[in-house]
């Protein structure tokens, strides 16, 4: 059996539930730079084969030394997933990148909506983290969307970042098994994440010429978050889209 050509390792996991954690990654090479909303191609070896899949970075990019953190979510029956959440702290793994375009404009002004479900929220979290090490301000309101209360895995950050009124960031969480008798405490905002668009332009004002949208999760939401915000006069210039890929890929 050929050597895996592994040159990371895994520095620690968090669990948020059972389908769903964190993974800290450190380069054995120095760290490569990345712009915030790039991916990183993550692979294990599986029957002597390299199986290999992009993740967006969630961490800040001005803390590559501190290694890469990768939001993901288990899917049964995936390629990559199932091997990934075998692995623990220690255990080696191949990278590659960064690469993407999911990036945001240099100098851009505009309010930013951010519009996310699941794991979709990890280039986000990137975003935010690096403007708040660059002490950076852009007035930003994110939209993530999850099933259960307990997927949301940021919440805490987020909300505290919400707090501090001066960066100009509203935070708003939605679940969309509203009845589930999980979410059976939930108060917040209910609903797909991209039903939940128009409430927010409606309202906070947001219109084409002001604002600007980043659009990533499932095939399904981003179209039907485009296709919501076309109605309301945005055009592809002003909605940035990032796919991610049929689960069963995964």
């Amino acid at each position: 059996m050929p050597t895996a050509p592994y040159n990371a390792t895994i520095t620690s996991r968090d669990d948020v539930t059972e389908a769903l954690a964190v993974f800290h990654i450190r380069s054995d090479a120095d760290a490569h730079p990345f712009t915030p909303g790039q991916y990183l191609t993550l692979g294990l070896l599986s029957d002597e084969k390299l199986v290999q899949r992009p993740y967006s970075v969630a961490s800040s990019a001005r803390r590559t030394l501190e290694g890469y953190e990768l939001y993901v979510r288990l899917v049964p029956g995936g390629a990559l997933t199932p091997l990934l959440f075998e692995r623990r702290e220690g255990d080696r793994v191949s990278i590659r990148g960064p690469k993407g375009r999911f990036t945001l404009l240099p100098g851009d002004e505009r309010v930013h909506l951010f519009v996310a479900t699941g794991c979709g929220i990890a280039p986000f979290m990137s975003m935010l983290r690096t403007l708040r090490d660059d002490r950076a301000r852009r007035p930003i309101i994110l939209v993530h969307g999850v099933s259960y209360v307990r997927e949301l895995a940021y919440r805490p950050f987020l909300e505290e970042l919400a707090g501090e009124a001066a960066d100009g960031f509203v935070y708003v969480p939605t679940i969309s098994r509203a009845a589930a008798p999980e979410n059976a405490e939930w108060s917040g905002s209910t609903g797909r994440s991209e039903a939940v668009v128009s409430r927010v332009c409606e309202r906070y004002g947001l219109a084409p010429g002001s604002c600007v949208a980043y659009v990533c999760g499932n095939p399904e939401m981003t179209g039907a978050a485009q296709r919501i915000l076309r109605d309301r006069g945005f055009d592809d210039r002003q909605v940035h889209t990032e796919l991610y890929w049929p689960l069963a890929t995964r």
